[in-house]
């Protein structure tokens, strides 16, 4: 059974695009590079990987990602920008790729929700060992003061 995502369904419109732009001999070489341009372009939004766009799934996004004009889909290359849009819609109401953003973001915020728990954790431990080591600093210093004014006899060490 053959593939039917949209992304597999861009990738067979635009080879067969392609390919009959080329035997067809239908326009110039610019027209057929176009063609060319605008399936890959397709292909890679529907992917999710765009190279030279945000990613959206818009016209603007394509020609982006085409690297060509807007105009050049909206006016010379309208069945193009029509099949783009309805590989967009046959995604659903939510295009896979936003789909897979928001599972990324959700799991991303928990694990920023986890590092700042942590960190107030280590902050209030921090502050801890502050006023341990405060209170063992003035300690030491009475004892340094005690042991200046007294005298100190060392023990003979013995011989082993």
């Amino acid at each position: 059974m053959p593939d039917t995502t949209p992304l597999a369904l861009a990738e067979t419109i635009g080879t067969a695009l392609t390919v009959a732009a080329e035997t067809a001999g239908s326009g110039n070489a610019e027209d057929r590079a176009e063609i060319r341009a605008i399936a890959d372009a397709m292909v890679r939004l529907m992917a999710g990987a765009p190279l030279h766009s945000d990613g959206q799934l818009t016209v603007k996004s394509l020609a982006a990602e085409a690297q060509l004009k807007r105009h050049k889909l909206t006016h010379k290359h309208t069945g193009l920008k029509d099949l783009f849009y309805g590989l967009v819609r046959s995604q659903g109401p939510r295009p896979q790729m936003v789909q897979r953003l928001d599972k990324d973001n959700a799991r991303l915020r928990e694990q920023i929700d986890s590092l700042r728990r942590e960190h107030r954790e280590l902050k209030e431990r921090h502050a801890t060992f502050a006023r341990v080591i405060h209170v063992l600093e003035v300690e030491n210093a009475q004892l340094r003061q005690v042991q200046a004014s007294t005298v100190v006899r060392a023990f003979p060490q013995r011989q082993g």
